[in-house]
């Protein structure tokens, strides 16, 4: 019996989530709003500068965030979220791009900061408000002010990959890590595990780490191998054929 290293828990960092390495699936016109943000901010001629994305868990909104931060360039982003203290809700003029994840999440002193966020926002000309959550505005459970200001602007739905489309993000994402893969194992990882791309991606990486600690290629074998293992196996249960 073999024993594996927190394969689940402990894998290396993903690469950066930018616009090239994310898969636009049904939401091309959202995605090219984006990506195309910092500029028409930097050109002064950004019709839209106030954006709520709604979409499930998994379908790619922190991602996006993530990308419009790193397109922007150090210094000119910043991402808050539940997670964030106070300070990272505070309007700096020399920031261009303002990113809140998980709105429904934040707490109610947060929700005071990112009001009064917004509304600093608004009244200068050279900075964007984006912010995401689960649900539309209409039915997030926060302050009704914080609220009513989140469906002012553009609001988008991020439609999840259907399974092409996840595929192609399994593909992808073993591309951007250096992985080579059999035909057969994005679709074993498909149809044997909860399909959410979280889950998956979170499973490709446990088997690139378990691949390099047994000195084998990854192939469909190698993937049943590593599920044999006790802690792999009670991690993953849960997830299976759903």
């Amino acid at each position: 019996m073999f024993v594996s290293r927190q394969l689940l828990l402990d894998f290396g960092g993903p690469p950066s989530a930018t616009f090239d390495n994310f898969i636009t699936g049904a939401n091309t016109e959202l995605v090219t709003q984006f990506a195309t943000l910092n500029e028409t901010l930097a050109n002064g001629n950004a019709a839209d500068r106030s954006f709520y994305l709604w979409g499930e868990v998994g379908s790619g909104r922190s991602h996006l965030l993530h990308a419009l931060c790193h397109r922007a360039g150090a210094g000119r982003a910043r991402l808050a979220g539940p997670w964030a203290a106070l300070a990272a809700f505070e309007f700096d003029p020399a920031l261009a791009l303002y990113a809140i994840d998980d709105c429904d999440a934040l707490s109610p002193v947060q929700q005071i900061a990112a009001f009064n966020l917004f509304n600093e926002i608004k009244a200068h000309s050279n900075s964007a408000f984006i912010a995401t959550g689960q649900v539309p505005p209409r039915s997030l459970k926060i302050r009704e002010d914080l609220r009513t200001r989140l469906g002012w602007g553009l609001v988008y739905q991020l439609i999840a990959l259907d399974d092409v489309g996840k595929l192609e993000a399994l593909i992808s994402a073993a591309q951007a890590r250096g992985i080579t893969l059999t035909a057969e194992v994005p679709p074993y990882l498909l149809t044997h595990f909860r399909r959410d791309m979280p889950t998956l991606i979170g499973l490709l990486d446990a088997l690139d780490r378990f691949s390099l600690e047994q000195q084998r290629p990854i192939t469909l074998p190698l993937l049943r191998t590593m599920l044999l293992n006790e802690k792999v196996a009670a991690l993953t249960a849960p997830l299976r054929f759903e």
